[in-house]
């Protein structure tokens, strides 16, 4: 998704800090939302891990920066849980108030209750399946040029913003998956072919960017509609 939600990230956050030995669980709060997601999903309040993106993506800006990891977990699972008709939003901001919180508190994009009935289907074969499909022959071979799509459309997408419209080549060929920017919205698997591209560090940061730096390439793994041919001559 577009805006702060993008999977690449942003420019302007500082560098990414990295704990030697952190814990799986910084507090037992985190823990808890990790069993709530899991039991949640479980229930049938989103049908894929897609989906379940998009209702992190749902988050406010605001809250999306400052709540942390498993905060933007709990908001999505809270957004997913309305939507799906298993809570109501009064229920969780009674809740939140009975705990000393304040229901206007930006955790999630609570949304009025949808027509959207949760799924009662048995989920545990679901969660456990595998997201690769067959998905007939691909487009592209190893070794060919491609340039990624410029487009920008509403809602979740796996191609950030930083590598759209950037040429590099197909290094390796996954087979058919299922295509994330259609399962997040309910609209089907519509299996596509996923590949590894590689680019040159120039090529996303530009030649004068300090990031751009000399014999090191980045490699994405690409659904195929994010991808068009490019002859070796244009590049």
């Amino acid at each position: 998704m577009d805006g702060i939600h993008d999977l690449g990230g942003k420019h302007g956050y500082g560098k990414v800090e990295r704990q030697a030995d952190a814990p799986t669980f910084a507090a037992i709060w985190e823990a808890k939302v990790f069993a709530i997601m899991k039991a949640a999903g479980a229930a049938g309040a989103w049908k894929n891990s897609d989906q379940f993106r998009h209702f992190v993506e749902k988050i406010e800006p605001a809250a999306y920066l400052s709540q942390g990891y498993y905060g933007r977990w709990l908001g999505g699972a809270e957004t997913a849980l309305v939507e799906a008709g298993l809570i109501e939003s009064e229920q969780l901001n009674a809740r939140v108030e009975k705990l000393g919180g304040n229901r206007n508190d930006l955790i999630a994009a609570r949304p009025q209750p949808g027509s959207q009935a949760a799924s009662t289907q048995t989920t545990v074969a679901r969660l456990a399946n595998t997201a690769q499909r067959d998905a007939g022959e691909g487009l592209f071979s190893i070794g060919d040029m491609v340039l990624t799509s410029s487009e920008v459309k509403p809602g979740h997408t796996r191609l950030p913003a930083y590598a759209r419209n950037k040429f590099g080549e197909i290094v390796a060929i996954h087979g058919g998956w299922i295509y994330p920017d259609s399962n997040a919205h309910g609209l089907g698997e519509q299996p596509t072919q996923l590949y590894t591209v590689k680019f040159a560090s120039s090529e996303l940061w530009g030649e004068t960017s300090q990031y751009a730096e000399e014999n090191v390439s980045v490699f994405l793994d690409l659904f195929e509609p994010y991808l068009q041919t490019c002859p070796a001559t244009e590049r």
